[in-house]
């Protein structure tokens, strides 16, 4: 059996417990976020708007390039273009703080990703979709309505947000104690979930994953460079570029499942590539926080800016 002819299967139950699990950790993410996070972002937006720029379009626009390159099959196609949609993952605040980043900048752009994601994920993803004739012809065989797919992820994403940053005010000290908590379980738990899925569908994915491996690994491996390159290229300073390539390169593939599930019918491609990008993107994002960690940011960019201001 050829990989596009896979559907991983969920029961509805099982889906219903993937859109809470995904929902609970967004929660959990929410609650170290404040109404001043986004004014930041305002007030120096050039770091901010370079690494959105990177989220939503240079990746999913890189990611077209690569898929016509490799010409990989529909569904494998079709899932690379859906985790370059999907907004920075949970995991990125921890590790940009771990790479001595500026994590103020990574919470700020976690916070407005997620907003913008709401419209941004379901559109990136049927135009790049729509744009290459193999995964056009995938499009075409699901009713998917955009509609639907909006409201979800304002489910997913939208709500937990809104409820998070609103305890996070009236609870400071419950939300500051609970969000340690969830910074631990956000691994657990979605490393579990994928876990489940893999054993649920066992053959399928010992038959197939070799293939999506290597181009995850590439895909993976050119957010990064995006981020950090192309914030480079504009003079940021290096505490901002180590905060946008890890943002950018940590994507919510947790998302990318649940949509999946929801809207494709767990085609087998599609939640390889999700699942792969889910556990890979924890071991780049550790080697390259751990290198960084161990190397202090660069500061002439900064001191350049301040001899001409």
């Amino acid at each position: 059996m050829g990989i596009d002819s896979i559907q991983i299967n969920f029961n509805e139950t099982a889906l219903l417990i993937m859109n809470i699990v995904i929902g609970f950790i967004m929660f959990g993410v929410a609650l170290d976020l404040q109404v001043s996070d986004f004014k930041r972002s305002l007030k120096t937006p050039k770091p901010a708007l370079i690494g959105l720029a990177c989220q939503f379009f240079l990746l999913p626009a890189i990611t077209f390039v690569l898929v016509s390159i490799i010409q990989p099959i529909p569904s494998i196609a079709l899932g690379l273009f859906l985790v370059a949609s999907c907004p920075g993952g949970n995991l990125s605040n921890f590790l940009t703080h771990y790479a001595k980043g500026n994590t103020p900048l990574s919470i700020s752009m976690s916070a407005i990703s997620t907003v913008i994601a709401i419209v941004m994920t379901p559109l990136n993803t049927m135009f790049w979709a729509s744009m290459y004739g193999p995964t056009k012809e995938i499009m075409t065989s699901f009713s998917i309505n955009v509609v639907d797919m909006f409201t979800t992820i304002f489910f997913m994403l939208g709500l937990p947000l809104i409820a998070g940053m609103y305890i996070r005010k009236i609870m400071p000290k419950f939300a500051a104690r609970f969000n340690q908590i969830m910074m631990k379980l956000s691994i657990i738990i979605f490393v579990l979930f994928v876990i489940v899925m893999v054993a649920n569908n066992f053959d399928a994915f010992i038959d197939n994953v070799g293939v999506v491996v290597w181009v995850v690994i590439i895909q993976n491996a050119l957010a990064i460079s995006i981020g950090y390159f192309a914030s480079r290229a504009l003079k940021v300073v290096d505490r901002d570029r180590r905060a946008i390539a890890i943002e950018v390169g940590i994507q919510n593939s947790g998302l990318g499942l649940v949509l999946i599930f929801n809207f494709f019918g767990g085609l087998g491609g599609m939640a390889l590539v999700a699942a792969f990008w889910g556990i890979w993107h924890i071991i780049s994002g550790l080697i390259i926080a751990t290198y960084w960690s161990r190397r202090s940011p660069d500061t002439t960019v900064t001191v350049h800016q301040e001899v001409h201001t």
